[in-house]
């Protein structure tokens, strides 16, 4: 993102599964409070997959994981950064029976563009979403039934 951002938001928060919790209905409030209220459920989502990704891949004990939301005119920026940089996510192809392995699938597909970046120490997660979403075409078996007057 080479925009400059109208809004942003960066707050760090301890490596347990509650804080992902906190992160999700932050981002929820937030973009909902900076205007954009239909990319708010998906923005969560997607904070909730990163953040959880960092708790259980990417924290070491005493070390924090950052969530940093930021809006510009043409999207929202959701980027997580945690401690082990050694550690780079790629998705990968979770067997039926497996209750993790999804999340960055999740990420791809709802996300307009995703990647990480190295840091000196760690690494950061992001993804994107647009803020002009392309609308789908209702299909002619999905509009409502034309209204015949007698």
């Amino acid at each position: 993102m080479t925009e400059d951002p109208l809004r942003y938001d960066r707050l760090d928060y301890t490596p347990f599964p509650k804080s992902v919790t906190l992160a999700r209905r932050r981002a929820q409030r937030l973009l909902t409070e900076w205007g954009q209220p239909e990319l708010a459920p998906d923005t969560a989502l997607l904070v909730s997959e990163l953040g959880g990704n960092a708790v259980l891949h990417g924290c070491l004990r005493d070390r924090l994981f950052r969530v940093e939301l930021a809006l510009t005119e043409h999207a929202v920026r959701v980027s997580v950064s945690d401690p082990r940089g050694e550690l780079l996510p790629s998705p990968r192809k979770a067997a039926p029976d497996e209750m993790f392995g999804r999340g960055l699938l999740i990420v791809g597909a709802l996300s307009d563009r995703w990647g990480v970046t190295e840091l000196t120490v760690g690494k950061l997660v992001w993804c994107e979403l647009d803020v002009v979403r392309e609308r789908v075409p209702v299909r002619n078996a999905e509009r409502p039934a034309a209204r015949w007057a007698s």
